[in-house]
């Protein structure tokens, strides 16, 4: 490799990131026939540089210029170098992999400086070995966030391989994602909090969310939540199954963080509250209220729902709430109805569950 690094011309054999030299390769973008002038330090640079990628699920990596991060992957080198040489059938060449697990770990809050690898299980058994698992990128994002306390940041997104991608400079809001966790550890608890952070960000996949530019709350949506808000379904609140349980919280926290506003976290329970009220205010026509309460339920239309609502507001007790809820919905943006309208329905599901 040396003799090759001191005699050839730099390409994709002897430097990461190089383009190859064969016109035909996939691999062979970005070549021009100026004599550009690459150093033998340039190529061992190349391979220092590549170290520094974090690694995470979707075959992509993060490069990051944040100097508390290069100094936290710099200092995983050292424990990732000491397994491969005492973990027998560790598999190598997997330092991008290696940096997303790694930070994932050291920014966490059960970190231990003094005891680095407590809690730290990076590996999984294969037929042949060991090999470190790849982190899902809003794992790594979370931590990160809770560490660094920038509003945003900038990373460079890329893949080398067979085919080399280059997604480009993206921005990732900190404050964004660093909000979602902390809302839902505010409303529902730190031991929901960590089991929940799996479930942000699997709307999309990375590729997709880098994608819309930035990687912020929009890119934490979480799977499943189009047909609550797109189709009007009205969920079921399962309280006794915790997987159930927590990954209808994560629904809530994510339309809380779009919305941006916690006091309608509020405002929507009073007003899923009120519907069920309704609902069970009058056992005769306990099926026709409940009709009438679907049919606001199930729209995402400011008109729609204030024209159901004005059907049932004779009915209510506190008439005066009613008429605040279609004032509040007749001032709000129209790029929040359909995240407050559907707030309102996951806690109507909490309300007729209790």
């Amino acid at each position: 490799m040396q003799e090759k690094i001191e005699r050839d011309e730099a390409d994709a054999s002897i430097a990461i990131g190089f383009p190859s030299l064969d016109s035909t390769a996939t691999t062979s973008g970005q070549i021009t026939n100026l004599k550009l002038p690459v150093s033998r330090e340039d190529v061992y640079l190349s391979w220092i540089g590549s170290g520094f990628g974090v690694g995470v699920q979707g075959g992509l990596s993060i490069l990051f210029e944040q100097e508390q991060i290069l100094m936290a992957l710099f200092e995983g080198w050292r424990i990732y170098r000491e397994y491969l040489e005492r973990m027998q059938g560790l598999r190598g060449n997997q330092i991008n992999t290696w940096n997303g697990q790694w930070l994932a770990h050291y920014f966490s809050d059960h970190f231990i400086e003094d005891e680095p690898l407590i809690g730290f299980q990076p590996f999984a058994a294969k037929e042949d070995g060991y090999e470190v698992v790849t982190r899902s990128w809003t794992d790594v994002l979370m931590a990160i966030a809770r560490e660094i306390k920038d509003v945003r940041m900038m990373g460079y997104v890329y893949s080398l391989g067979q085919t080399n991608i280059t997604v480009g400079f993206i921005p990732f809001v900190l404050t964004e994602i660093r909000r979602t966790v902390e809302l839902y550890i505010k409303l529902f608890g730190m031991r929901n909090a960590k089991k929940a952070e799996h479930l942000f960000g699997t709307a999309y996949g990375f590729l997709r969310s880098c994608q819309m530019g930035m990687i912020g709350v929009s890119a934490l949506e979480p799977k499943g939540l189009k047909e609550y808000m797109m189709k009007g379904k009205i969920p079921v609140y399962d309280a006794e199954n915790e997987e159930k349980r927590i990954n209808f919280y994560t629904y809530i926290i994510w339309i809380l963080a779009m919305l941006n506003n916690e006091d309608l976290w509020e405002k929507s329970r009073e007003i899923a509250q009120m519907l069920h009220t309704y609902v069970l205010g009058d056992k005769k026509s306990n099926m026709t209220r409940r009709n009438q309460v679907n049919k606001i339920l199930e729209t995402n239309s400011r008109m729609i729902f204030l024209n159901e609502l004005q059907q049932i507001i004779p009915q209510i007790p506190d008439i005066k709430f009613a008429e605040d809820i279609g004032k509040l919905i007749h001032s709000m943006p129209v790029d929040n109805i359909p995240y407050f309208l559907t707030l309102v329905r996951f806690n109507y599901a909490i309300v007729c569950n209790q």
